[in-house]
């Protein structure tokens, strides 16, 4: 059989398939499943064309990877063909352990564990059933390997899944502001002291990307749109969860089902099959399926919740630079309890506050290291001639508050947003 296929991507064209190996990953059904989980979780409700999953992302990050290694191989850096195979396939299976909808339910299904403890856990999972062949991948996603730019590459303030989501998110939602320099960055990627570091001729590209970050970051991913409707989902599933919990009947699929009626923890993911079974079975699919039969449940709460989420009658969100205060909070609440006709026990699921963050660039700890051409290195935040970047590294916290659009504001202390 040929494994040498090609796949035509809309965002760099064709894309190759190097190895047998990746081929037989790529085939594998816990990769095929990345098919049926989108990308940017419910942006599509404000951006209608991103509807492009984990599984493009992970084919475009592969690709991103092949040309850097290929580029670090023309400067003079020693890349044997099993690490070059590894890296890319340390790279590819790097979101496997997303669940439904990527973020918008991270910490929801599963409280406490996130999709890199996922990846991690499926990767161990594929290197049994691939008879060890995935070994050097795993100790490179998990930075076990000796040489440790190769994890850099995969994971840093500076990765190749940033440049490939960055490209391929501006591509599908339409926003040009975030388009990046992939290719000149990458041509700028060099190894000094077993570090990634970047020739000083890519300073502004770097600087370009970290700005493109951060106002994809407020325009898109933290959009108030795509934050409400995200808020509106999770109160959705916590009252099946709350619902299964007490013994009623809530329909979903059967690996959905096993999540809502039990709270599973990271310990039982790792030590027993049936529950890691379960969750790699879970995607996109099984979430609205659910929500399909819950329009129709007794309990008015999860029907309304539903039925609103289908409809697309998302809640309204006020975004503030300062905390909402406790009054505004109170005086809102009355309002919903006295609309809706609900418990205040039901009005966490109708009403939701809290904060949101972003940084583009973060140093502590991963630094992006620029090099000079007399060889010195240094963190790109202290470059004195780029304010800029100085001004990225500050992480923003934005307050939202969430409720229902039908619930009419008679106070003048509350304000549409």
């Amino acid at each position: 059989m040929n494994k040498r296929k090609v796949f035509n991507d809309p965002v760099y064209g064709f894309i190759n398939i190097p190895t047998d190996l990746i081929f037989d990953v790529i085939e594998h059904p816990y990769f095929q499943r990345l098919r049926r989980i989108r990308q940017m979780g419910l942006a599509d409700f404000v951006y209608p064309g991103a509807l492009h999953t984990r599984f493009h992302h992970a084919l475009g990050a592969m690709h991103l990877m092949q040309n850097t290694l290929s580029s670090l191989r023309n400067k003079g850096q020693e890349i044997s063909e099993d690490e070059f195979e590894a890296t890319l396939i340390a790279i590819l299976l790097h979101d496997i352990g997303h669940g439904p909808f990527s973020h918008a339910l991270e910490y929801v299904l599963i409280p406490g564990v996130g999709h890199e403890h996922m990846s991690e856990l499926i990767i161990r999972r594929l290197c049994k059933a691939f008879g060890g062949n995935l070994h050097m991948a795993y100790r490179i996603f998990t930075d076990q390997y000796e040489r440790k730019f190769f994890h850099q590459l995969v994971s840093s303030q500076l990765d190749i899944d940033r440049l490939d989501y960055l490209k391929r998110d501006c591509f599908y939602t339409g926003v040009s502001e975030g388009e990046i320099g992939a290719d000149r960055i990458i041509k700028m990627l060099d190894v000094r002291n077993d570090e990634i570091v970047v020739e000083e001729k890519g300073i502004y590209s770097i600087e370009n990307f970290l700005n493109a970050r951060r106002l994809m970051y407020w325009q898109v991913y933290l959009h108030k749109t795509s934050v409400s409707a995200e808020k509106m989902m999770i109160s959705t599933i916590k009252r099946s969860m709350d619902l299964a919990s007490q013994g009623i009947e809530v329909p979903a699929s059967s690996c959905l089902s096993f999540f809502l009626k039990e709270q599973v923890s990271l310990q039982q993911l790792e030590q027993d099959n049936d529950y890691l079974k379960h969750y790699i079975a879970l995607d996109d699919i099984d979430i609205w399926g659910a929500i399909k039969q819950w329009i129709h449940h007794p309990d008015k709460v999860l029907s309304e919740l539903s039925c609103r989420l289908l409809e697309r009658r998302l809640f309204r969100i006020k975004l503030s630079n300062e905390p909402i205060k406790d009054k505004e909070i109170e005086a809102l609440a009355k309002l919903v309890l006295e609309t809706l006709k609900i418990s205040k026990r039901e009005l966490k699921y109708f009403m939701v506050h809290g904060s949101i963050s972003n940084a583009a660039y973060v140093s502590n700890g991963q630094k992006i290291n620029i090099i000079t051409k007399e060889g010195k290195i240094f963190d790109i935040a202290q470059a004195s001639d780029l304010p800029n970047i100085k001004a990225m590294s500050k992480i923003v916290k934005k307050y939202y508050l969430c409720w229902p659009k039908d619930v009419n504001l008679r106070h003048n202390s509350i304000a549409y947003s």
